[in-house]
């Protein structure tokens, strides 16, 4: 089960912010898509990520006058990453050892999908439920 496989059902593209979009704006859209982050690119790479906690240590850090601030600034910068071909596990495991909830998935230098937790936790299910399903068609069978 690689990480591949969870992006190849996906429709529609990668919301994404740039360094100088404002917090108000990627608050904006954050609520607009109903998403915790989204990654910030500089000429198609990865340069950081601003997720719901970013605001939160924004706002705590300057009180309201951090929505005018760039995201350039607040972001995430210590950017995890894992390739298509990574199995879903390793992400998984990566997430819960970094105790984070978001991972772009980059090819070479191409960022080609972003993954929550919540995608990895329910591609997971659903093979466990298919399994399980499979496996009672089999004793019902036999």
């Amino acid at each position: 089960m690689t990480i591949a496989a969870i992006l190849k059902d996906r429709k529609g593209g990668i919301e994404s912010l740039t360094p100088d979009t404002t917090v108000a704006e990627a608050v904006a859209l954050l609520a607009e898509k109903r998403i915790g982050a989204a990654p910030v690119l500089d000429d198609g790479r990865v340069v950081g990520i601003f997720s719901e906690r970013d605001v939160i240590h924004c706002l705590q850090a300057v009180g309201a006058a951090a929505l005018d601030r760039r995201i350039g600034d607040v972001m995430t910068t210590a950017v995890k990453s894992v390739g298509p071909n990574e199995s879903a596990i390793g992400a998984l495991s990566l997430m819960t050892q970094r105790r984070i909830r978001h991972l772009p998935v980059i090819d070479g230098d191409t960022l080609v999908g972003f993954v929550s937790i919540g995608d990895l936790v329910k591609y997971r299910i659903d093979r466990i439920e298919a399994d399980a399903a499979a496996m009672r068609e089999y004793i019902q069978s036999a």
